[in-house]
């Protein structure tokens, strides 16, 4: 309650949670009766956390008729209330997530799942430190075609690729200084920005936190800040894994290492090769990395990004700084030795991407489980074992993997796969154009 007394303008609060596509799901309250949230929650139907990408109820889930449509308590995360930059009228957020009445975790709550990861993790007496990437793009979608957005400060629009190009950045200026500002209202560790392989397409990096909750709550709130912020300045700002058929997508790559309870990172052995806490750890990446397929692509679209030859991994491998292959080990200093996952699309649920990410590298320490040699050279041309390659392989590969079973719970993972065999009938009575409407702004 003490940033709204510090903040006596802002009149209405959202309150909000995430559903298991990341969608936030809330209410709007007039900010005189806040008290009562921060005191004692509000309440959502358990069935909202699990609707499909259109908003709409799961057939024949047993949370719906068959239960009664029950409520679930939501009560305040410990992030407090944060500015909505994007909005005209001055806003405050809350964000939420989901408890039984009696006070139990609810299961089927993505950010509670992710909870249940780091306590393990802390049960073993280990600190995971966590940074996400973003990628997303700008884009003009006022007309039939998606196009880059013009310039702000001159006008034009970007025809082509210019990785890392300072003029891309410049283009933007205004929108940029506006994200940074927000980022920083917000409590969003935003670091570098960069542009992109493609025409439209940035990314910006989060900074390393020890607290992996509070990485995905940035990564989350992140792309709803974006997406927001873009339509101010009369363009879209889009997560989607693949916009455009000819360019490469948007991924979301995870970056983590392990401290023990003196604050050592275990993944470092003083050497470039690392400790051999980093390949068990990398070893249960790869065997979780199939089931997990549909977490880090769970859209249709997602699987368009993941192809050959497009800045995107398709084959289940890991080598010392080669952005082919899906895990990466970059080069960095001894104590800053570290894990990429590369797999993931800008589409996701931060929370159950980086609950899976982790989980499965536990699995990994656990097990003390033996790793394949890393690769050399172009990943595509290895002759890998490979990813899911359609949207239903992956839900078939994720219902049947018992590594996802060791990080999730059985109501978690039977309500994501009710949710994305409903997604999988419906979609395909949709047109290209149809998809990319759905897309652009939901994910």
């Amino acid at each position: 309650m003490q940033w709204l007394q510090e903040h006596p303008e802002v009149k209405t609060i959202r309150v909000a949670a995430a559903d298991l596509n990341g969608v936030a799901r809330g209410k709007r309250i007039p900010a005189r009766f806040a008290h009562k949230i921060t005191t004692e929650g509000t309440r959502f139907p358990y069935s909202v956390l699990n609707m499909d990408i259109w908003g709409e109820d799961i057939e024949d889930s047993p949370l719906v008729f068959q239960a009664g449509d029950p409520d679930g308590l939501l009560l305040p995360t410990d992030r407090g209330f944060m500015p909505m930059p994007w909005l005209d009228a001055p806003t405050g957020l809350l964000p939420l997530w989901m408890f039984h009445p009696d006070g139990r975790p609810y299961d089927g709550d993505p950010r509670q799942a992710l909870a249940r990861v780091v306590e393990r993790y802390r049960a073993a007496g280990l600190t995971p430190v966590v940074a996400t990437e973003l990628e997303f793009f700008l884009i003009d979608d006022s007309g039939g075609q998606l196009r880059v957005p013009p310039s702000p400060r001159s006008g034009k629009r970007r025809t082509g690729a210019e990785t890392l190009s300072l003029r891309a950045l410049d283009a933007f200026d205004r929108f940029f200084t506006s994200l940074y500002d927000a980022c920083e209202a917000m409590d969003i560790p935003a670091d570098t920005a960069i542009s992109e392989a493609a025409p439209g397409q940035f990314e910006i990096n989060m900074m390393h936190q020890d607290d992996p909750l509070k990485a995905a709550d940035d990564a989350w709130l992140f792309k709803m800040l974006v997406k927001g912020l873009a339509r101010q300045y009369g363009f879209a700002g889009s997560f989607m894994a693949k916009p455009y058929e000819e360019w490469s997508g948007s991924g979301m790559h995870v970056h983590f290492s392990v401290l023990d309870g003196a604050g050592r990172n275990i993944f470092d052995d003083g050497t470039d090769r690392g400790s051999d806490m980093l390949r068990h750890a990398v070893a249960g990446c790869l065997a979780a990395m199939p089931g997990s397929t549909l977490l880090f692509a769970p859209h249709e679209n997602s699987y368009d990004r993941l192809v050959p030859n497009a800045h995107a991994p398709t084959g289940i491998g890991w080598a010392y700084e080669n952005r082919t292959s899906a895990i990466r080990i970059p080069s960095s200093g001894p104590a800053a030795r570290r894990i990429e996952h590369r797999v993931a699309g800008g589409d996701v649920n931060p929370y159950l991407t980086v609950a899976a990410i982790l989980g499965a590298a536990l699995n990994g320490i656990e097990d003390r489980a033996p790793c394949p040699a890393p690769l050399s050279g172009n990943a595509y041309d290895q002759g890998l074992a490979q990813l899911p390659g359609t949207w239903s392989q992956a839900i078939a590969a994720f219902a049947g993997c018992d590594q996802v079973r060791r990080i999730f719970p059985a109501h978690l993972i039977e309500n994501l796969l009710m949710t994305k065999r409903q997604e999988l009938h419906y979609m395909a009575e949709l047109t290209d154009d149809e998809t990319v409407e759905l897309y652009l702004d939901t994910v």
